[in-house]
């Protein structure tokens, strides 16, 4: 890691990035994208086929998903000057039996640290799914659902939710203080950062 690296190099060297190149059935494509000044930090799972195609993150129907959870627009939510977008994964993983496969792990200890220290001091992270949970919340034994539930635990630093996949609209039934506890607190601390 340079520590003195400016924001630009640092995106060139991660657009360059090839550690996990001979994992990836359709090869690096890295989607990630940050700023100095984002004071809402939105760290998901990888990007799946439609996000690889497009270089977008979030541009499919997970993206439309935690943008309705977030109470954001298109718009607010790509606004790089105030959200920044570093999945797990930068690449997609390839498929595995019942999906996706997970995010690989040479990802995030190789560019998070880098990326989040350029970032504002004061941010929130979101914390989408158990991959970001289990990386960043290490010390905690908890699973997912009781992270989630326990949302306040965290703040002010990180916030952590379900991944907002099709698979999540059962989860959502089976726990239905996620809407009507989480969300309202989601909504309040995400439009604080968008200030």
């Amino acid at each position: 890691m340079m520590k003195n690296e400016s924001l630009l190099a640092l995106r060139e060297r991660i657009a360059a990035c090839r550690i996990c190149a001979e994992h990836l059935p359709l090869g690096p494509r890295p989607v990630v994208r940050f700023s100095a000044t984002a004071g809402l930090v939105i760290v998901g799972q990888a990007p799946g086929t439609k996000v690889h195609e497009s270089g977008v993150p979030w541009s499919d129907n997970s993206g439309a998903r935690l943008r309705e959870w977030l109470g954001m627009t298109e718009q607010e939510f790509y606004d790089v000057s105030k959200v920044a977008l570093v999945p797990m994964g930068f690449c997609y993983p390839g498929k595995g039996k019942s999906g996706d496969l997970p995010p690989r792990k040479e990802c995030a200890p190789q560019w998070h640290e880098a990326i989040l220290e350029r970032l504002h001091r004061q941010r929130l992270t979101l914390l989408v799914g158990s991959y970001a949970q289990q990386y960043y919340l290490r010390d905690d034994a908890r699973n997912m659902t009781d992270r989630v539930q326990a949302f306040r635990d965290y703040l002010p630093r990180y916030l952590p939710l379900p991944h907002p996949s099709w698979r999540s609209t059962k989860w959502i039934k089976d726990n239905p203080w996620f809407e009507t506890e989480v969300l309202p607190v989601l909504k309040a601390e995400v439009a604080k950062r968008l200030k």
